[in-house]
């Protein structure tokens, strides 16, 4: 049973505005330091996620390779036959990933930590205060925001009014329909029509720029497409959406130059954005005219005020909105000892999670201040993977990136099935590891590793990048036989400027 708080005006140490994935860390890990910490939030709570993101999509996508790895078995392994089946991945995705879009589990997980869960809409009311509804909390440490961002929906005529699809509806499906529309070719809308495509849907992506995934490299969006390619999805690039149209037969889509596409649904997929104008930022002196809220390199947005997760703009992914929560934890507790005169809060030498072993080691590697300050926030090699088949994973900056920051680049690139495991994986292996390293530095600035494991062999070119491990050591280092990840030497070989 969730705690009331009845009183119209409540003093509490901390109030975190939003309960996403980074908004739930840094109010449960600050209560359990000891801190009186209020949690608001409106929805459910652990955000997209867990509920509508990365867990529900990504058994939707583990099923529908399992569907393309049965098909690969010709050739490979004897024949088989598949009848593919919608029915289990909705009753999974319903049961074990969102227990029916219910968050009391994650409810009781923060109360049991010793946080106060409150429902509605908040916004901020002045320095240090926040208000939902008649309530007014005063916030004696501190404000965290982590409202997340929505769907960004463009203003196409005749759109609004329609029943069309974001990724919540997508990932909602019981019933699957027999033709599909997507409108925007990056991650989401790229990952989910290739997991209706396996299914037998009829998908076609239409996108904007002149190639789908357009914020990757080059290689990578041509990988991709060919790959949906071959799963019946077509593809049309550099289309620009004037109108839609929706009636008894299902949606149409207008192109500004004439072109005309018909579908039982529409999903629309063209980005996200945050929503700050409904949070008050004026009676703190904040602009809410921007895409996204601007922080420093421990989050700040303003004094006494932090902001986590998708709100920044730092990218939209769990990985960035737990790096980032750590840091706000860290610099709250440092704040509070600070305007305690060194008292530990939580009654302890430990800040929960470690934050303090983890601000000293990162201030010994030259990644934050002087020994134990707070952790600074670095992007430098912020990771990112689309889960699509082939996996497309990348960290740092891309070849073009590189360049247009006038960087003195030299390129290295390998194709998958140059290499040996490559050759023996046969099926699904037209993958690649690109490198992007800078000639006078002697380092890797980007990397992007795809094919059937492009985010674990990731993970190496994560550490090579954030820890700006020099060239020399990288071609020096044994790399395991026969493996994908392997293919780096070779990409390491290949680099030219």
């Amino acid at each position: 049973m969730e705690p009331e708080l009845s009183d119209v005006d409540v003093d509490v140490d901390v109030v975190v505005l939003g309960l996403g994935v980074g908004g739930e860390e840094v109010a449960g890990r600050l209560a359990e330091a000891g801190l009186t910490v209020v949690g608001i939030e409106r929805n459910l709570v652990g955000g997209e996620c867990p509920y509508w993101g990365c867990i529900p999509s990504k058994m939707m996508i583990r099923a529908a390779n399992a569907i393309a790895e049965a098909r690969r078995i010709d050739g490979l392994g004897g024949s088989a036959q598949l009848r593919p089946d919608w029915a289990p991945v909705a009753k999974r995705i319903r049961e074990e990933a969102t227990d029916n879009w219910d968050d009391r589990a994650a409810v009781q997980r923060f109360i049991g930590k010793g946080g106060r869960l409150v429902r509605g809409s908040g916004r901020l009311d002045g320095p240090g205060r926040v208000r939902v509804g008649d309530q007014v909390f005063h916030a004696r440490h501190g404000i965290v925001l982590g409202t997340g961002t929505k769907p960004s929906v463009p203003p196409i005529d005749g759109l609004a009014n329609t029943p069309y699809w974001t990724n919540r509806e997508a990932v909602e499906v019981e019933e699957l329909p027999g033709s599909l529309l997507v409108l925007g070719g990056g991650a989401i809308g790229l990952e989910l029509a290739q997991v209706f495509a396996r299914f037998g849907v009829r998908v076609t992506v239409v996108e904007a720029a002149d190639r789908v995934l357009a914020v990757e490299e080059p290689e990578a969006s041509e990988a991709v497409a060919a790959a949906l390619r071959a799963d019946g999805v077509q593809i049309r690039t550099g289309v620009e959406a004037a109108r839609v149209e929706h009636g008894s037969g299902g949606f149409t889509l207008h192109g500004a130059a004439g072109e005309e596409f018909t579908a039982d649904r529409l999903l629309v997929a063209t980005g996200r954005r945050a929503h700050l104008d409904e949070l008050g930022l004026e009676t703190i002196g904040v602009d809410a005219g921007r895409r996204y809220l601007s922080v420093d390199d421990r989050l700040h947005v303003t004094d006494g005020v932090w902001a986590v997760g998708d709100v920044t703009g730092e990218g939209a992914f769990t990985h960035v909105a737990m790096y980032q929560a750590a840091i706000v934890v860290a610099d709250v507790l440092d704040h509070v000892r600070r305007a305690s005169d060194g008292a530990d809060p939580s009654g302890t030498a430990s800040i929960v999670g470690g934050a303090a072993g983890v601000a000293s080691s990162l201030a010994a590697t030259g990644s934050s201040g002087s020994a134990g300050s707070v952790p600074r926030a670095d992007y430098r090699a912020l990771p990112r993977v689309t889960f699509t088949d082939p996996e497309v994973g990348a960290v740092g900056l891309t070849e073009q990136q590189a360049r247009e920051r006038g960087i003195n680049v030299q390129v290295g690139f390998t194709k998958l099935s140059s290499s040996t495991r490559g050759w023996i994986h046969q099926t699904d292996d037209e993958g690649f590891i690109k490198l992007v390293a800078d000639a006078d530095q002697g380092v890797l600035v980007g990397a992007t590793s795809a094919g059937p494991a492009g985010g674990e062999v990731l993970s190496g070119l994560v550490v090579a990048v954030h820890a700006a491990v020099p060239l020399a050591q990288l071609r020096h280092m044994i790399y395991a036989y026969p493996t994908f990840h392997r293919a780096i030497s070779d990409a390491l070989h290949n680099l030219t400027s």
